[in-house]
Parts: structure tokens; sequence; C-alpha cells
């Protein structure tokens, strides 16, 4: 069976108030449409085909898959119309799968049995039950056998059909030379003076077509987005998706209602997320990993029994087991912490290996550093890394000590073992297991008075 997808993706969408396409908008870090191509793919699809139209070449520019092609619906006619356009791209054999670009929380387990139904039937619609279907198709049956007859859209609907809460989602399959057949069959003879996609079924009836429904459990995986508020409610439906796994996957979230995740997150035992957590690409928490309150996290693994405290930021780092980071801490690209590493509050460090046991604990910055293990640094240090043009290393050894409020220049190393004074300016290598400083001569005026206000008289 060769699945072949049709996307509808060419509405302008403009109750969303924006210039980019409605397709384009975001649902959990995600465009609407990649939601949807990427279910597509999940339910064995061989080829998908994208029907375009407002901003085009922005939809177009935002997909990179090689199995996707694109065709135009230049004048928008509806939703027959928009199936229409892809006729070319569709042969007799193909299992025909139509989705929608803005309906991005469908699930793959949903249209697998949508798919399969074709063979044994000629027409498969996704039909769901909804308390108020004001504004859906109503799927209109025999009284007697059950059996499907036609699908009337709302506006044309009489008060006793909006009476059925049974409604057509829109999403259907159905075999390709049958449906190219029902499609050349459409006419505009409706309220809206468009080619409705569901009067393939009133087709398919006449022809004594076997037509069959898959009934979808769940309403919020067929809602669409027109506005900005739908957008909002679905945003929130795919993190109650979210949250639901994590916690099927072994995560205790302190509430679930307040952890956003906008790419995959994958989970050890014993994690703990607490509230506001943020995360975003692909992130990894081993075994015992908590996260605290007000946390964002990108593209980043965390090792086992590591603690990251409030308010602190991490993007594609490497963490290793039994850290401690935060609050306030910044770990930014390319860093690595190895294991029992210390970063503490007010902390940024960037593109450095931070070595075992080794500890950053106060108002510091690290930048292209390599450190050893067992390293303490102490409050206010930062590496010197960037001559307004060029970024320079700076390595620090095993077991040194950097005194408070000193300042390493790169290029330069701090040998093992080695002391740095506090509020010492480092300009050059020093020497293993030695003490080094560069403090100017303190000095005491006596006779020195502070200078005081000057008064009216004075002035």
């Amino acid at each position: 069976m060769k699945i072949k997808s049709i996307i509808l993706a060419a509405g302008k969408g403009s109750r969303m108030r924006s210039d980019l396409p409605k397709v384009m908008h975001k649902i959990g870090g995600k465009s609407m449409l990649h939601h949807v191509i990427d279910t597509c793919k999940e339910a064995k699809s061989d080829d998908i085909v994208i029907v375009v139209g407002h901003h085009a070449e922005v939809v177009i520019e935002s997909v990179t898959d090689n199995n996707v092609s694109w065709v135009y619906q230049n004048d928008q006619l509806g939703t027959g119309h928009a199936v229409i356009q892809a006729i070319p791209n569709i042969d007799d054999n193909d299992v025909v799968l139509i989705a929608y670009g803005d309906v991005p929380l469908v699930r793959s387990e949903t249209l697998k049995p949508l798919c399969e139904c074709i063979g044994d039937y000629d027409y498969a619609l996704l039909t769901t039950k909804l308390e108020k279907p004001t504004g859906y198709g109503r799927i209109v049956r025999d009284s007697s056998s059950g059996e499907i007859i036609e699908i009337v859209e709302e506006k044309d609907a009489s008060d006793e059909i909006r009476k059925i809460d049974e409604v057509n989602t829109g999403i259907v399959a159905a075999k390709g030379k049958q449906l190219k057949r029902w499609l050349s069959m459409l006419t505009a003879d409706n309220a809206q003076k468009e080619y409705y996609l569901t009067d393939c079924v009133a087709h398919a009836v006449s022809e004594g077509a076997a037509i069959t429904s898959v009934l979808c459990m769940d309403p919020v995986e067929i809602q669409g987005v027109n506005n900005r508020q739908q957008q909002a409610e679905l945003e929130r439906g795919y993190q109650a998706r979210q949250a639901e796994g994590l916690m099927v996957a072994g995560a205790t979230l302190l509430d679930p209602q307040r952890v956003d995740v906008r790419g995959e997150v994958t989970v050890g035992k014993d994690v703990i997320i607490d509230i506001n957590a943020v995360f975003i690409g692909n992130v990894h928490l081993s075994d015992g990993v908590s996260i605290e309150a007000n946390c964002v996290i990108k593209n980043s693994s965390i090792g086992a029994n590591t603690t990251i405290k409030p308010n602190s930021v991490i993007d594609d780092a490497e963490i290793g087991a039994l850290c401690d980071i935060g609050p306030f801490a910044r770990i930014r690209p390319d860093t690595v912490l190895k294991d029992s590493a210390k970063v503490g509050n007010f902390v940024e460090i960037k593109k450095s290996t931070v070595g075992e046991g080794s500890k950053v604990s106060h108002l510091s910055y690290i930048g292209d550093t390599e450190m050893g293990a067992n390293v303490n640094i102490g409050a206010g240090t930062i590496t010197c890394n960037y001559d307004g043009v060029n970024k320079f290393k700076t390595v620090i050894g095993d077991d040194a000590f950097v005194g408070s409020d000193s300042q390493l220049i790169a290029p330069v190393t701090i040998k093992a073992g080695a002391t740095i004074g506090a509020g010492s300016t480092i300009t050059q290598d020093t020497p293993e297991h030695t003490l080094t400083l560069s403090r100017s001569k303190q000095v005491s005026i006596t006779g020195w008075k502070r200078p005081t206000k000057l008064t009216n008289k004075d002035s």
C-alpha cells in the first residue's frame, strides 16, 4: 500500500492578523505545517504533496525535505479546488491521505487506521463528536442502515441537520483512481460558491462506493487554527500532551500545566521538574536530575543526579553527573561540565570545559577555557578571551586556585597546582605549585581629609 499525502496549506489566515502564512505559525516551537508533515511521515506516507498559495515562497523555503513536492492554488476556491490542483501528482493505485496544514495535533495513530481502511473501502472519513459542533460540516447517515449519505456544511444545513453532533474533520483517505473521478464532478453550487471536498461523499454514494469512517476520540486532535485564541488553545493542548508523556516516562512534574516543551525531551528515572521549566530542541535528562523553577534548557544533555537551580539557562551544553548549577547561571553553547562540577550564582560559561570537581561559584565569566580537575575559581574572576577581533584560549591545570577578582588575559596558561592571588591581572603563563600575583603597592596617606559638600556661601 503506497500512501500519498496531500496537505492543504494555501490559506492566508487573515484572522491571525499576521504577515506570516497561517501554517507557519508555531505550536510547541514548531510550525503547524511541520507538525503535519512529520505526522504524515510517521503514518508511513511515501510521498507528500503540499498545496500552497498565500506567500508560497515563505512556506516552500521552510521545508528542506526532498520527498515533498509542491503545487499551487492561486485562487482560493475551496478545499475541493485545492485538492484538484494536486491531481497530476496522484496515481490511480495510490492511497491518498488528505490533511490540513493548520490542524497540527492529529496523531499518526489516528491516520494509520484511516489509510488501512482503503482496499476494503473506497473512501474513509475521519469524524469526531462535539458537544458544540458549530462551524463544522455534519455527517448525515441513513436512519436505518447507519451508512454515511453525505456531509452537509453548516451554512448549507437545515436546522435539523445542525443538531447532529458527529462532524467532519476534513481529513480523508481514498483510492486515487476514484478520488480523481469524484473531484472532476465537483461544482460550486452552494452558499460559499466554492468547490467542497466534502461533496465527493455524495458522488461516491451515488456510485455505490464503499464508504466508512474512523471516529477520533480526542477532539483536540482535529481542531484547526484560525486565530490567535485558537492557536493558544492548541498550544496548551500540545503542552498537556508533552507533560503527560514525561510523566508516563517517569518524571515528576510539580505542576504539569507550567512546563513547556518546544522540541523533544527524554528523561530517565526519578527526574523532578519544577514550575516554568522550558525545554527547547533536543534535551536529555538522566536519572535523578532535578530541574528547579524558571529554568530554560536548550539542546543539552544533563547527567545523572545533577541539580539545576532556579533561573538558570543552559544552551547547547553537555553537563556531567552530580553537577550543581545556579541559581542564575548561564551556560552557553559548546560548554562541557565534567562530573561533580559546580557553577554558582551569576556565573556565565561559554565554549569551555570545566573539569571534574572544579568550582566556579560566584559572579564569574569563563570563556574559551580548558579547565582541569579540582580547580577553584574565586568570585569575580574573568577570562579575558576577546581582543575586539579574535578569541584566545585560557588553560587552567588541575588543582589550580584562582583568587577572587582576578583577570586572566588570554592566551595564557595557569599550570597545575598554581595559586593566583586575589585581585591579580595575569598576562603570562604561571608555573606549577607556585603563588603568582600582580598588585599595585598599597599605601596609606596620613592627613588626608574627605571632601565636604560646598555650601551656598562657599560657592
